[in-house]
């Protein structure tokens, strides 16, 4: 009589993704809020195009892109983080502490708000603070297209049957053009948005550019 085998089939545990819907559609409102109440019933190619003096309620704007790029980059990349640091999981408020979505997205806001407080600091110093409000213009517009390519990827990424090593080369290989053609965009766009002086336009490109991302990427992935 032959040895019957029994094989085991691998328990497949489905990943709950809702929290990544009901965050995305958070955003949509808040979008749909800025475009049909803040600017007016105003479309998108009014939006885009509009010009700095043509232009109200800048603040509230940049204010609602800047909180839908934070969330939708930080769901992005929650999933690369290796492991949370040990000060996060020993320190525990009635026995809960961050997971990875909570800690890229405490990481990324915590980013975002010192180099724009250091950004405010900077143009005021040197004595062009009046270009600060042209620049927080200028960069929502930016700002407010990313978040929608991210908001793509998201979909993309959780819920279709992506290879999620595979893809993260693209990410960066994405993030990386981003970065380039910010700068670039900061340097040649009309608005003239970067200090008159070069030196402080080099000072403002590394000190505010790039030094914050490679502590950003030292914090997330080490």
């Amino acid at each position: 009589m032959p040895l019957s085998k029994t094989f085991v089939d691998p328990v497949r545990i489905p990943e709950n993704n809702d929290w990544v819907v009901f965050i995305l559609i958070g955003c949509i409102f808040l979008y749909i809020f800025m475009m049909n109440v803040i600017e007016r019933e105003a479309n998108l190619k009014d939006f885009l195009l509009q010009k700095y003096f043509d232009s109200s309620n800048n603040l509230p704007n940049w204010i609602i892109t800047s909180v839908v790029f934070v969330l939708t980059i930080s769901i992005l990349i929650s999933q690369y983080v290796p492991v949370l640091p040990k000060f996060i999981v020993e320190n525990q408020v009635l026995g809960y502490h961050f997971n990875k979505f909570g800690y890229a997205l405490a990481v990324v806001s915590a980013f975002y708000f010192l180099r724009t407080s250091f950004g405010f600091l900077f143009y005021h110093s040197i004595g062009d603070g009046k270009k600060w409000n042209i620049f927080y213009f200028t960069s929502t517009k930016m700002q407010f297209v990313i978040s929608i390519v991210l908001m793509a990827l998201c979909i993309v990424h959780y819920y279709y049957p992506v290879d999620k090593s595979s893809a993260f080369v693209y990410y960066v290989g994405f993030f990386c053009f981003v970065f380039i053609f910010k700068v670039l965009f900061y340097m040649f766009h009309k608005n003239n948005i970067l200090p008159q002086k070069w030196y402080y336009k080099f000072l403002y490109i590394c000190t505010l550019q790039i030094a914050p991302l490679l502590m950003l990427w030292k914090l997330l992935f080490f």
